[in-house]
């Protein structure tokens, strides 16, 4: 079958979606973030990408810490009310039951299944954006969210956002167990 050339901007899979936490000016803001991703294993870093004019990276920048919050599914439309107004015309706090960790300037979210506070260790300027690189301080959840002391991503039902087609998603089944189901491969010569 032949290959298709559909542009160097295409994205071919979806992204989890957050709530990216910050004290701007002294106000917990939200921003609804997709583009957020675990860059190294110890210490834990999270690389969160916010547009240079989003008000939240102005909160980033002024305190050195923001929060990653992972909304369950029932969280979709505030998480996506988050992502249409801007905090330097709405207060968004009022929208959500507010904590603070170790870090007293990262707001977290309550209602939120998992939530992660960092700590910024480095900035790094893009052609549209800003990417911040995050120190993991502290991860919060609830007993409910957890199996045999994990977290239980069934139970967490996050959602993730297609920029394919512009939607939102919920998870499908669980096909196999990472680092394993390939080992059936193992020894025929692949």
């Amino acid at each position: 079958m032949e290959r298709i050339d559909i542009g160097a901007n295409a994205l071919f899979y979806p992204m989890p979606v957050t709530l990216v936490g910050a004290l701007v000016q002294g106000r917990p803001n939200f921003l609804a973030v997709a583009w957020v991703s675990r860059v190294n294993l110890n210490p834990p870093i999270l690389a969160v990408a916010l547009n240079k004019v989003r008000h939240t990276a102005v909160g980033v920048q002024e305190n050195q810490t923001f929060s990653v919050n992972v909304p369950g599914a029932d969280l979709v439309k505030e998480t996506d009310y988050c992502g249409i107004v801007s905090g330097k015309e709405v207060d968004k706090s009022g929208l959500f039951e507010i904590f603070y960790g170790e870090l007293k300037t990262a707001p977290m979210i309550k209602q939120c299944p998992m939530c992660m506070e960092c700590r910024l260790i480095e900035t790094v300027s893009l052609p549209t954006h800003q990417l911040f690189l995050g120190e993991v301080v502290g991860a919060y959840t609830e007993e409910r969210y957890l199996t045999n002391g994990k977290l239980d991503i069934r139970k967490a039902n996050p959602f993730l956002f297609s920029r394919i087609d512009n939607s939102y998603w919920i998870l499908g089944e669980e096909i196999g167990k990472a680092y394993s189901i390939g080992k059936q491969l193992k020894g025929q010569g692949k």
